[in-house]
């Protein structure tokens, strides 16, 4: 979908400093005048396996809108990449930053922008997770298997956002490869 075709964000969409398009050389534009951060919220079974992951499904105005990926963002001006992902994780799903454990992160860099993804654990199994704003049109806790399934085309109904399916298997390992 062109951008002058995708619907616009609704009209309380406000711009914050740090909001923006970046010319990227890499011939992209990229969200994020200070580049971007997002969440990689997961929680284990009863039996202390990995199992479920937050993903937020975009809005249609959104970029690459009706795809899933992880709740994320712009960085504001002098905001960490772990403070936008925090922020921005609350701000579209609702999740409180005091049940957050950060295990890691991954960067996505390029001259002109990058993003960084924090991978971390829920400390509530039971954290309830939704929509917060105009963002999302769903936001769930997706089994890791759908999401294997979906990077393998057996799973159509869980269209992944590219770059996040590009990223998922470094994330998972950061994720397995935690100590916490």
């Amino acid at each position: 979908m062109s951008d002058s075709s995708r619907p616009t964000p609704p009209s309380a969409h406000v711009r914050m400093p740090g909001d923006g398009w970046v010319n990227c050389r890499c011939g992209n534009k990229h969200w994020g005048l200070n580049g971007a951060a997002g969440l990689f919220l997961a929680r284990k079974n009863s039996r202390g396996e990995w199992s479920d992951v937050v993903l937020q499904h975009r809005a249609l105005w959104s970029h690459q809108g009706g795809t899933w990926g992880i709740p994320g963002g712009a960085l504001m001006d002098g905001e960490t990449a772990h403070d936008a992902a925090v922020r921005e994780a609350h701000e579209e799903a609702g999740i409180d930053k005091a049940h957050v454990v950060r295990l890691g992160s991954h960067v996505f860099s390029h001259a002109d922008w990058s993003y960084t993804t924090i991978i971390a654990e829920s400390t509530d199994p039971h954290m309830r997770v939704h929509p917060t704003d105009a963002e999302s049109l769903e936001i769930q806790w997706v089994p890791l298997t759908n999401i294997v399934a979906a990077l393998n085309s057996q799973h159509p109904d869980l269209r992944l956002l590219p770059a996040f399916a590009h990223a998922f298997p470094s994330l998972y390992a950061v994720l397995k490869n935690s100590t916490h």
